[in-house]
């Protein structure tokens, strides 16, 4: 199966949710949620992400994840990726307690897609306070592609997670876990890349971003937003481009970016620790791209 049906099948097997142009959502992905150790890299951005959501989550946004939010590579056991980011994890529930969680997995939790091990793995968790198992995401789905219809516009958003256009991330993925759990892990604690990964590979990545808009074009240039390189992109369109987006990851240093949908419209942003004055800390956001009305991507 070539990268082309990889990504045709995601679409045409895709969740379907509706919105209007009164809805709001925030896209994050490649979080790469990890054990808090040396070679964690999300543990340096983890009080951004987690006022950024909070943020969100008070202005009433949906949360969509775009894959790799938890990075089930490097660890084996959610347990310790859930210990490690509890905070995260109580504010993620909320999201999913008011129906505004929508998950899609990525190649590093690439598990997720077996819907017997989401039940065991995130229905619940073990409260040493009670003593007993309480509930986590009872009933969570995690899906390969989603696709937004706009019920006003009826224009459609491909949302997926991209490693359908990387065949040693999607159909060796897990040669690429094992090498990556024996190899690559203890050796990034001594800041040696991964190679397997687009993200630290510019070849594989012009080479994945490639095959993404070879598939845009042949479909119609319909919105089709990904992660899995974190590079952000956000086309202009009056450029007449293709109509590729990418949120970025929430592993860049010292920032996380990612696309918000609010009222009809797009934009890429950033959250980031910017220095005040008089010389305190305090975390920002900052557009990057947009916002652009959705209906001038036709």
């Amino acid at each position: 199966m070539s990268s082309q049906d990889r990504l045709n099948k995601a679409y045409k097997e895709a969740k379907r949710v509706s919105f209007t142009n009164q809805d709001k959502f925030i896209l994050f992905s490649d979080c790469h949620r990890g054990d808090s150790s040396f070679a964690d890299d999300f543990a340096n951005n983890r009080n951004i992400y987690f006022h950024a959501l909070q943020h969100y989550f008070k202005e009433g946004y949906s949360y969509i994840e775009l894959g790799d939010g938890d990075e089930l590579w490097e660890n084996i056991f959610f347990k310790t990726i859930f210990e490690a980011n509890k905070n995260v994890f109580k504010l993620l529930q909320k999201y999913h307690f008011s129906k505004r969680l929508h998950m899609i997995y990525g190649n590093h939790d690439m598990v997720y897609r077996n819907p017997n091990f989401v039940q065991k793995k995130l229905s619940t968790y073990f409260d040493a306070r009670e003593g007993k198992n309480v509930p986590l995401f009872p009933n969570i789905e995690y899906n390969e592609a989603i696709i937004l219809e706009n019920s006003d516009t009826q224009q459609e958003l491909f949302l997926t997670h991209g490693h359908q256009a990387d065949f040693m991330n999607y159909v060796g993925w897990k040669i690429n876990r094992f090498m990556v759990r024996v190899l690559w892990k203890p050796l990034q604690v001594w800041g040696i890349k991964d190679p397997t990964s687009p993200a630290k590979n510019y070849v594989e990545l012009i080479k994945v971003e490639r095959r993404i808009k070879k598939w845009i074009a042949d479909n119609g240039n319909k919105i089709t937003i990904t992660g899995h390189t974190h590079r952000p992109r956000f086309p202009k369109p009056e450029e007449n481009a293709l109509h590729y987006f990418n949120d970025g990851s929430c592993v860049h240093p010292r920032s996380i970016t990612g696309i918000e949908i609010v009222n009809g419209t797009i934009a890429l942003i950033k959250w980031h620790i910017d220095t005040k004055e008089d010389g305190t800390l305090q975390i920002v956001r900052e557009i990057l791209e947009g916002p652009r009305k959705l209906e001038d991507y036709k």
